[in-house]
């Protein structure tokens, strides 16, 4: 997977801002690579310790991929202090449908593929901007 220089640093600013709550977002790119953090409101009533992409960002990001923009190829949130790997909560709200999810946690993120049975961590390379 390639990732974009600019991707990380707005995950990362995103999950800055948010603390002590998650953050939340959209990836969007073509194929094997993310060109794009789209940030999102967390909808969660308990922010702190889950997230809910807005159904609108969602809708919006989907309806700009059938006009020719990016495609959603997977969503980001930060766990504020924890670790950039897959909780439980969030293996539990997994739908299984081989999206990429992004984890930030301690000034890091790592890339993971929503399995069929499980979360697969991905391989990746930061591009520059």
């Amino acid at each position: 997977m390639k990732i974009s220089k600019r991707t990380i640093d707005t995950i990362l600013a995103c999950a800055t801002s948010a603390h002590p709550h998650e953050c939340c977002g959209l990836l969007l790119g073509e194929g094997g690579r993310i060109t794009q953090a789209l940030p999102a409101a967390n909808v969660h009533p308990e922010p702190a310790r889950h997230f809910e992409i807005d159904p609108r960002a969602l809708i919006d990001a989907h309806k700009a991929a059938r006009a020719g923009g990016p495609q959603v190829i997977g969503y980001y949130h930060s766990h504020p202090n924890g670790d950039p790997r897959p909780s439980d909560t969030d293996r539990a709200a997994a739908a299984h449908d081989g999206m990429v999810w992004a984890i930030a946690a301690a000034g890091e993120v790592r890339f993971f593929r929503d399995g069929e049975e499980r979360f697969e961590a991905l391989s990746y390379i930061v591009q520059p901007r």
